[in-house]
């Protein structure tokens, strides 16, 4: 799907401020998808996140793109918080 200049935009400087919250933040890829669903929650953004050990992935589909990404953003943080606990604090 083709994407706007404020979209990338937008998602690069959400995921730079990850990056920094997230030292070991390796890579991102963003994907944004077109579903074909009469509702009207057609928008698709799906994340991988590269770091030490698993890969990290969220989805989220919605009514457009920003709010998919957000969601799914919101995901992916909630995620690395869970993961920077298991491996910096294992007890």
């Amino acid at each position: 799907m083709p994407t706007s200049e404020a979209m990338n935009e937008l998602i690069t400087n959400k995921l730079n401020k990850l990056g920094k919250k997230y030292d070991w933040i390796l890579s991102a890829d963003v994907f944004f998808k077109l579903e074909n669903d009469s509702t009207g929650k057609n928008k698709l953004c799906e994340m991988k996140l590269e770091i030490p050990g698993p890969k990290l992935f969220a989805k989220s589909i919605e009514t457009n793109f920003e709010k998919a990404a957000a969601a799914t953003l919101k995901d992916l943080e909630r995620q690395l918080k869970k993961r920077k606990e298991t491996i910096f604090n294992p007890n």
